[in-house]
């Protein structure tokens, strides 16, 4: 499990610093005729759209990972969240923040 959290713990660290990295690409677009032309504008719109698309995909990962840490503080990891069955060690090695077994997946 200490290797569970060193990983979540990286992976939070390299979201972090993809947020900050992606902030930029979030600003509104502005209207500036003389400088900007409407299909560059159109560009930037649709850049924009991407960058909040991928901020909000982090915060999803931001909150699984937050989830898999407290698990791993509360003693509960490695368990299925819905049943409480074990997860499969190699389920949880391909994705350290995984909540469900396979079953309750399958389920969903």
């Amino acid at each position: 499990m200490s290797d569970a959290k060193t990983i979540l713990t990286l992976r939070l660290a390299e979201l972090d610093a993809e947020d900050a990295a992606g902030q930029a690409g979030q600003k509104t677009v502005t209207l500036d005729q003389q400088a900007v032309g409407r299909l560059s504008r159109m560009d930037a719109l649709q850049n924009q759209a991407m960058a909040q698309a991928q901020a909000r995909r982090r915060g999803v990962s931001r909150q699984r990972i937050i989830a898999a840490l407290d698990r791993i503080a509360s003693g509960e990891y490695g368990y299925c969240a819905r049943c409480g069955e074990d997860i499969a060690a190699a389920r949880l090695q391909a994705d350290p923040a995984i909540a469900l077994c396979t079953a309750c997946m399958d389920d969903r």
